[in-house]
This record gives C-alpha cells, structure tokens and sequence, in this order.
C-alpha cells in the first residue's frame, strides 16, 4: 500500500505545478492608430500695417510790440489754432523761441525773449497742452528773421517762433 502512495506526493506537485500554469488568454496590445497626415498649408504673414505718412506739422508765430510781453488781442486766434493743432498730434512737443528786435542790451533782449516765450507756454497749458510737451529758450536779439534797422524789420523780430518736434 505504500507503494500506491508513494507516487502521490509527485502527482500533487505535477497537478499543482500544470494548473498554476493554465494558459491565460493574452490580449494583445492595441497600438493606437497612426496619427492623420499633416497637410502643410503655406503660411502667409499678416498683412503689413499700412504705412501712414506724417503730415508735416507747423505752427505759426506770434509777434509783440516794442518792449512789450503780453499776447496781443489778434495773436490769440493764431495761439488757439496752434494749440488745437497741438491737441490733435499728442505725439509732438514744440519748442518756443522768444526773440527780440536788436534795441537794448543783450541782456534785456535775453529776459524780455524769455518772458515772451513764457506768455506763449502760460497760454497753450491754460489750453490744455501737458507742460511737459513744451520747452522755451530765449535768444534776445541773436537770431534775427529780419535784416535791417527799421520798424518794419524790427517788426518781424519781435516774436515767439514754434518748432514743432
């Protein structure tokens, strides 16, 4: 009866070892599909801003009586449309010049082509125009627009040119 017995410990292992081992059923791993062709389309830029030309901006003068500062009735129009023409270029400073005939020392023609100049710049921020897009200079009587020693040239020497920048 052993003997019957003996071969049992061998056929539990066998039996044991062939059912841990059952075939499973494999499952194959599905690949994803393959990506679609990309079609190269040509790319275009964006279209150019179209380019704006800048009309030159000017500004015209404003001229004073002998040894005078103050802006004269009829100079206020000129000051006004300079001063509009100020507010619709926000991007422009302008430079005032204050000049003087050649009567006077230098150094008078140096402080009244100053307080000229500061009448000017007193009237376009009482406009609206942002003091920091305004700068002044005097020159007196040193860059004359006028030759001559004559009312009618020291006539056009006394003034407040604009430089529009």
């Amino acid at each position: 009866m052993m003997a019957r017995f003996k071969w049992l410990p061998v056929v539990l292992v066998v039996a044991l070892v062939f059912s841990a081992c059952a075939k499973k059923k494999v499952t194959p791993i599905q690949e994803p599909p393959p990506p679609a062709p990309v079609i190269e389309q040509p790319v275009t830029p964006p279209p150019a801003p179209p380019v704006v030309e800048e009309k030159p901006v000017s500004l015209e003068d404003v001229f004073f009586d002998f040894d005078k500062f103050g802006i004269k009735d009829e100079y206020k129009g000129v000051l006004s449309r300079n001063a509009e023409i100020l507010m619709a270029n926000l991007n422009k400073r302008v430079l005032v010049e204050g000049h003087c005939d050649e009567r006077g020392t230098n150094e008078y023609n140096m402080a009244l082509g100053e307080k000229r100049a500061k009448a000017v710049v007193d009237f376009y921020t009482s406009y609206g125009i942002a003091a920091s897009r305004i700068t002044w200079i005097s020159y007196g009587e040193e860059k004359p627009f006028a030759r001559g020693s004559n009312e009618a040239a020291w006539a056009q020497n006394r003034r407040a040119h604009m430089i529009v920048q």
